[in-house]
C-alpha cells in the first residue's frame, strides 16, 4: 500500500482482468473504500449484479457507455458519472466503437459483496 503522502499511478497500481477482453487497476484498495481505473472495449460489459452494502459511483474519463439500473438504461459521456446504490441491480456496458476508461468509487469495497442477478 503506498504511503498517504505518495501519488498514485494506474502503471504500477495492481491490474487485472475481468469480462474477457476488460481491465482493472486497484488504485485504493481498503476495506472502507475501493477506488478503481477501468477500461472496457467495444462490445464489453460486466455481468448484471448487486451489492447488498457498498454503494458505487462510476465516472467515466474517456469514452461513452450505459449502465443499466434495474431495467432502465442511463448513457454516459466523459465528464459524467452515476451514483447506485446498495441492492439496485446494475450492469455496465460499452456498446460504443471506442475504448470507455472509467473510475469506480465504493464504499465499503464490494469484496464479498456481490451477487449476479
Amino acid at each position: 500500500m503506498a504511503a498517504l503522502w505518495s501519488p498514485v499511478e494506474r502503471g504500477p497500481a495492481r491490474h487485472y482482468a475481468w469480462g474477457g477482453d476488460n481491465d482493472g487497476w486497484h488504485l485504493v484498495q481498503r476495506g472502507e473504500l475501493s477506488v478503481i481505473a477501468e477500461r472496457v472495449p467495444p462490445g464489453g460489459r460486466e455481468r448484471r449484479h448487486r451489492h447488498a452494502v457498498a454503494r458505487q459511483f462510476f465516472y467515466l474519463l474517456s469514452g461513452r457507455a450505459c449502465i443499466e439500473l434495474a431495467g432502465k438504461e442511463v448513457a454516459l459521456a466523459a465528464g459524467q458519472g452515476l451514483e447506485v446504490p446498495p441492492g439496485l441491480p446494475h450492469q455496465f456496458m460499452n456498446p460504443y466503437d471506442e475504448d470507455v476508461h472509467f473510475l469506480v468509487v465504493s464504499q465499503p469495497t464490494t469484496r464479498g459483496d456481490r451477487s449476479d442477478d
